[in-house]
């Protein structure tokens, strides 16, 4: 007759069986019917499995949700995980002999006996949802149901972003957004030398920007490191555009290269652009006037040509009416920059197409590059931004003899008096007025003689009238009677030009001779 358990007074006993090695997690003391817990096959429970404090469990093995059993065939264990004290029961049951069980059973089963182990390490249990509190009678109002889930997502996109560095990045930009409420104190340059090598006129003119403006910063991109500095910023490290490294790469025209680098410039760092025969004649704090906000703009350019009457002229007509780029300011990442520059990268692709020639080869004239890469492009690049911006096209017309700035979709324009003074055309006055903010001396400006004009076998270039109506009046008149006379009367014509251009170049020299021979005489 089975002995009583002494911890519950049910009848129990010892398992029949030895079952595998005791695990090494627990260590077992006899109690009940129980003599060691080694044969009671421990080491077969999965204990990730256990459940709260308190709750039964079946053991699984192998991931199945079979119940471990002992050795007899039909007998079950149960195990009772006591709670704080990291202690377990592991009871023994036998298939019924009568209806009667106790509940904490499976259907049918009965007590045989049981033992206690004290475990060596805490069973790892699942974590568990911690219990709500009852909110009976409790209603939360709709609209804090419906934002509950955003809630939620929104925690879970910000700690996502945390883990993956994302949220960092994205507070890095805001920062810079923030910071680019200014324009960048930077002052940029471009020439073929360093400013250590510079001629003295070029060191002269470039002094001007340093000694107005000590507070900003100063660089000169040249011929030995511009493509670095390309590379750099749009390369595979940068801004990732293979087209812009490799079209600049190409390019031997340097006006190009110069053109395109600027904007490239602006772009990505932003700041004051100023070529090297501009001096500065007033600091960068009054270019812009004190009515308008800093912050309410992202370019400031000034007028360079204000001359709409020629608008229709075959040769004049497309840099009648242009924006200065020699000088300009402007913040980084502007839209405006980039679609400048793509819209040169097509331009290139066009003609290399159209002469069926590298970009390398292109042989462009002075007008190509005015329209492709210079103040032509330039405007008509600036004139589509503002008219994006406001929602309505914005022509030549409201800049057209303005007396004052205007500011129109976040790009402020100065009069040409500010970047374009003396030029002796456009209403641009002088260099001594107070408007003026800059002189343009140039001197660096050179590249016409590789990209010439158009030069008329008898009268020339146009541009030598300056925009003076009548004189462009007569050489639009002498042309056209030129171009009606037969090939031959033209040919004449031409012969007749040359010998005479000839007979002058050989009286200039003379006289110059002549002019060396009575200062020589005049020191003896």
């Amino acid at each position: 007759m089975p002995r009583p358990n002494r911890s519950t007074g049910t009848p129990g006993r010892a398992p029949l069986s030895r079952g595998p090695r005791e695990a090494k997690n627990i260590s077992g003391t006899q109690v009940g019917g129980a003599r060691n817990i080694a044969s009671k096959g421990a080491n077969a429970l999965n204990w990730p499995w256990s459940g709260p404090n308190g709750a039964d469990f079946w053991p699984r093995v192998a991931g199945r949700a079979d119940l471990v059993r002992p050795a007899r065939a039909g007998w079950r264990w149960l195990i009772k995980h006591s709670g704080p004290q990291q202690r377990v029961c592991l009871f023994f049951a036998r298939p019924p002999v009568n209806p009667s069980s106790p509940s904490s059973l499976p259907p049918g089963f009965s007590w045989v006996s049981f033992i206690t182990m004290q475990l060596k390490t805490p069973i790892p249990a699942m974590p568990a949802m911690p219990a709500m509190p009852a909110l009976s009678g409790v209603c939360l109002p709709r609209q804090v149901r419906r934002v509950v889930p955003l809630f939620l997502a929104v925690f879970c996109l910000v700690f996502y972003l945390s883990l993956t560095g994302t949220f960092a990045e994205f507070h890095g930009g805001l920062a810079r957004q923030s910071k680019c409420r200014l324009f960048p104190r930077k002052i940029w340059q471009s020439w073929k030398v360093n400013p250590f090598e510079f001629e003295e006129r070029d060191l002269n003119v470039a002094r001007s920007w340093t000694s107005t403006n000590p507070g900003y910063r100063y660089e000169v991109l040249t011929d030995q490191n511009d493509l670095h500095y390309v590379e750099t910023n749009f390369g595979p490290d940068g801004l990732n555009r293979p087209d812009i490294v490799e079209t600049y790469r190409s390019l031997t025209a340097q006006i190009i290269k110069a053109d395109l680098l600027r904007y490239l410039v602006m772009y990505v760092d932003g700041g004051v652009y100023a070529d090297i025969d501009v001096e500065a004649l007033r600091p960068l704090e009054r270019f812009i006037p004190e009515r308008f906000n800093e912050a309410d703009m992202d370019l400031v350019i000034g007028v360079e040509i204000d001359e709409p009457d020629f608008n229709d002229h075959a040769i004049l007509g497309p840099k009648s009416q242009s924006f200065c780029q020699w000088t300009f300011i402007s913040k980084p990442r502007q839209p405006v920059m980039m679609r400048l520059v793509n819209r040169i990268l097509e331009w290139l692709h066009d003609h290399s197409v159209k002469q069926g020639k590298p970009i390398s080869d292109l042989e462009l004239d002075f007008d190509d590059i005015i329209s492709g890469t210079g103040p032509s492009a330039f405007t008509e690049a600036v004139l589509a931004e503002m008219s994006a911006r406001t929602g309505q096209e914005v022509t030549w017309k409201t800049f057209h003899d303005i007396p004052e700035s205007k500011l129109v979709g976040g790009i402020l324009v100065l009069t040409v008096e500010a970047f374009a003074a003396g030029q002796g055309h456009s209403d641009s006055g002088n260099h001594n007025a107070r408007s003026a903010l800059v002189k343009h001396h140039y001197h660096a400006s050179g590249w016409p003689n590789r990209h010439p004009r158009f030069k008329h076998p008898l009268y020339g270039e146009v541009e030598q009238c300056n925009w003076n109506k009548q004189c462009v009046a007569e050489w639009d008149a002498n042309t056209a009677a030129f171009a009606a006379l037969s090939p031959e009367e033209q040919e004449q014509q031409i012969a007749m030009k040359q010998a005479a251009d000839a007979a002058e170049a050989e009286m200039s020299v003379e006289d110059l001779a002549g002019d060396d021979g009575d200062l020589g005489l005049a020191i003896e």
